[in-house]
Order: structure tokens, then sequence, then C-alpha cells
């Protein structure tokens, strides 16, 4: 199992930056947002992209993926009624598979709770189906590529669709694919009635990625949240990929939230 952290997490500081101090503190890897880049991946040309690539290989991080995919890009929406918003986002999410692949990354992790709530007059399965087929170019471009999506089941807080993991297990399985898969995620798993760690096992198999935070928004172990119930689930599952520290709230600073929320981790799944 590999240590990650988002990068969004050091506001305002350069990605080498960020790179750097999240190796020294221990981390394997660091998660990208690409807003903190570009407004969308297409504006990076290959030069840019390489250097991406070069800047973690120089300072000794990988880099696990990307997330927060669709934060500042405009006219994208998953479930729209309207063919053509459906056909530019399911080709945008192609270029995210290219970009991915490109700075190094495997994992494309999917939230993005305001493109792909039901909206008013469209049916749940119509809904279901419109995301289904946005997503299948990006699915057959991330085999090529060696990329998978992660699906995010989310609170009903944050969107109507797809709330719990199971539901999300069952979208994904459709596409009989190892480029589509899901995400789980302490706060939204926090949602549900059944207790984390159960979701965790009964979710075996069926998960490629998990973000470690806490229901108040913060890092593991800046909360209320017992992670070594967690970690034991995380072994049961025979999961062995990367627990990235996913975090909302930065009122401590990036270096404390990165070094506590790493040691506390640790701690837990010792």
């Amino acid at each position: 199992m590999q240590f990650g952290i988002c990068n969004e997490i050091y506001q305002d500081w350069k990605l080498e930056d960020a790179m750097a101090h999240a190796q020294r503190t221990g981390y394997d890897v660091i998660e990208i947002a690409p807003f903190t880049l570009c407004k969308h991946v297409t504006d990076l040309g290959p030069t840019e992209r390489q250097r991406i690539r070069e800047a973690a290989a120089r300072t000794g991080i990988g880099i696990s993926g990307i997330h927060w995919v669709l934060v500042q890009t405009e006219g994208m929406y998953l479930t729209h009624p309207a063919v053509a918003t459906r056909e530019r986002t399911a080709k945008y999410f192609v270029e995210l598979v290219n970009f991915c692949a490109d700075i190094g990354g495997k994992i494309i992790v999917v939230g993005s709770p305001k493109q792909r709530n039901v909206m008013d007059g469209v049916t749940y399965q119509q809904a279901w189906d419109w995301a289904t087929e946005v997503f299948r170019p990006a699915v057959r471009q991330g085999e090529q590529r060696g990329i998978t999506i992660c699906f995010e089941p989310l609170a009903p807080s944050e969107t109507n669709f797809v709330n719990t993991a199971a539901e999300g297990i069952r979208f994904a399985k459709q596409f009989n694919s190892r480029a589509m898969s899901i995400i789980l995620d302490v706060k939204a798993m926090s949602s549900e009635a059944k207790p984390v760690p159960q979701i965790i096992r009964e979710s075996a198999g069926n998960f490629s990625y998990f973000h470690a935070n806490d229901v108040n928004l913060k890092g593991p172990g800046f909360g209320e949240v017992d992670f070594k119930p967690i970690a034991a689930a995380l072994k049961d599952a025979g999961y062995n990929g990367v627990v990235s520290v996913e975090v909302f709230k930065f009122d401590e600073g990036a270096d404390a939230i990165a070094t506590k929320s790493l040691e506390y981790l640790k701690k837990s799944f010792a």
C-alpha cells in the first residue's frame, strides 16, 4: 500500500515545491487537481506535460493520477439532456485520460457532483444511461493508455446521482473493463447507513483508489473518525493501492496537514 496526498492542499505553492515537500514528508505519490495548473487540460501541451513528469522523477515522488477534473471547466455535464453537452463532456474525458497518462498518472477520480446531478425533467434511468455513454470513449482510451477511471459515490448532500458504494460498483461493472472502477472516500462513505469498514469489505475487489479524510472535511487524525478499523478493513479486502489524503479545509496549513495526516495513517496501518 502507498500513501499519497492531493496537491491542492499546497495552496499557492508551485507544483514542484509541493512535490518536494510531500516526498520529504514521506509520501509515495502526489495526486494532482488540474485546476491548480490550468483551466482545461488541453491548455497544457506536450512540453508542459513532460515538465510535470520530469519534475516528479527529479523529486523522487510518483504521480498517482488526477482528481477534481471538472473544476473551473465550463459546459461539461455527465447527465445533461442536451446531446451536444454530453458529447463535449465525453471528448473532454478522453482528453483527461491522455493528460493523466502523459504526466505519468494511472488513476482519474471523478466526483464532480455539480456536473452529474439529475436535472428536473430527467429520469434517473435516463441520467444513468447518458452518463454511461459519456464515459464509454474515455474508458476505451483508458484501456489503451493504462488509465483507470474511478467514479466516486458521493453523499446525498452533494449529489442525487450515485450515492452508495454498491451503486457505484453497479455503474462501473457495466463497462466490464479494467479502465473503469470506483474510488472509496471516507467522508462520502460516512453518509451511508453501514459502517465504513463494512462497506470496504463488501466492496473488496471492486475499488481501485482510496481517499483518506474525516467527516469534518479535514485530514485523517484531525477529527473523530478512527482509522484503525478502516486500515484493518482495507487489508482484509486485499487492497494494495494508494491511500491518498484529500481534505477540504486547509486551516492548519499545508505542512501541518501533510505531516500530521501521514503520521496518523502510519500509526493506523501499523
